[in-house]
């Protein structure tokens, strides 16, 4: 599969696809990516122990009948990992320490292999957040900022996986982005059952971060509600080990939706409720009160503002066309996937193939964000 077809790409590291495979403790190694993930566009592996600390935890968890990477040469064990791991896409170690200096290791070891780098800020064991690591770093951000911003030094391409739910989700999320990481790897988690999605929406509207989006995935349906709430990527985690060929599948189904919309994770509609700030780009004309005031006003337009941005990114591509539409230009229509024989006869006219157009609407949102008076991001 060609790289160019979804044109994901984070520092040095380019994804074929944006399925993922996500880390369990004790379970997904080098042999299980192998085996599971060798199409997946990313493996994240481990998670791994790197200090005396993380390993007597993790052989605590056995004892209860927990899975865990025990090694007594952590960082051995891990470069062995590093030259055993080979799939075609590509590949990151979720890791863990007490302190920052088996981090900064692991990263240069990582780096110099072309991997990814992944700061475990999830685990919710006792054993582990007790001894400061997991989900004690979402709840001391200082530390979880500082740590990012040594490691970025290092130079490797930094994810962090979270827990959502656990901490102000906006705060962690801007912590995290403004100390300097490349990815955010979003366990939505909620009481219950299922995937928070909600939590995903929250923070695709408040970070530039490329974002995975993790928990229930067992299924294509499951990963398209994710990838329209503005995850990046999603990963699965269980659904790979009750079926070996959920991955795979995933990634058949998504390649073949890419080729068809040209947007594989273009957002719900805003007036849904459900859509994130990407929805703008589908948004009619403001001219009566609805959703799109309030998106428009998170990013800092006025309704005024809003429709001259849009025109003004139109002016010379084919959204500038459309006389017979409800509006008068396709750059105020909506999604391929809502029926509208308006839309459509426009579209056949200009012969602009529904990939096409929604590529179009992907820049457009791109350029209504990099032009916001009020950054998503924003401190």
């Amino acid at each position: 599969m060609s790289d160019e077809l979804f044109d994901l790409q984070v520092g040095y590291a380019k994804f074929s696809n944006p399925i993922a495979l996500a880390p369990m403790a004790g379970i997904t190694n080098s042999e299980f990516a192998n085996t599971h993930a060798k199409n997946a566009g990313l493996a994240v592996i481990g998670g791994y122990n790197l200090d005396s600390e993380t390993n007597a935890a993790a052989s605590k968890l056995v004892e209860k009948g927990r899975d865990e990477f025990i090694t007594d040469s952590p960082l051995e064990f891990l470069e062995n990992e590093v030259k055993a791991v080979s799939i075609d896409g590509a590949v990151a170690f979720n890791v863990r320490s007490t302190t920052l200096e088996p981090l900064l290791k692991a990263a240069e070891i990582i780096k110099d292999a072309g991997y990814i780098l992944e700061l475990d800020a999830h685990c919710r064991q006792e054993e582990m957040v007790s001894i400061g690591v997991g989900e004690a770093l979402m709840k001391d951000m200082p530390r979880l900022a500082e740590w990012i911003s040594k490691i970025k030094e290092t130079g490797v391409v930094l994810s962090v996986k979270v827990r959502a739910n656990v901490v102000d989700d906006i705060a962690l999320v801007r912590a995290v982005e403004k100390a300097g990481a490349d990815i955010l790897h979003l366990d939505a988690m909620k009481e219950g059952a299922g995937a928070d999605l909600s939590a995903i929406l929250r923070v695709r509207d408040s970070s530039r971060l490329f974002l995975i989006g993790n928990n229930s995935i067992l299924d294509f349906y499951d990963a398209k509600e994710m990838f329209s709430r503005g995850a990046d990527m999603v990963s699965v985690s269980r659904g790979a080990l009750h079926d070996p060929h959920l991955i795979d599948d995933l990634v058949e189904e998504i390649t073949l939706l890419q080729e068809q919309i040209g947007w594989y994770n273009s957002p719900k509609h805003v007036c849904r409720g459900e859509g994130d700030l990407r929805g703008l780009a589908f948004c009619c004309l403001p001219v009566k009160p609805c959703a799109v005031h309030n998106k428009a006003g998170q990013l800092g337009y006025s309704p005024k503002e809003f429709a001259n941005i849009k025109m003004e990114f139109a002016k010379g591509t084919p959204l500038e066309f459309g006389d017979s539409t409800c509006f008068g230009s396709l750059v105020w229509c909506c999604k391929i996937s809502k029926p509208c024989y308006l839309r459509d006869g426009v579209l056949d006219l200009l012969d602009l193939s529904a990939a096409d157009y929604m590529k179009l609407k992907k820049d457009l949102a791109t350029y209504i964000l990099d032009n916001a008076k009020k950054p998503v991001n924003e401190f």
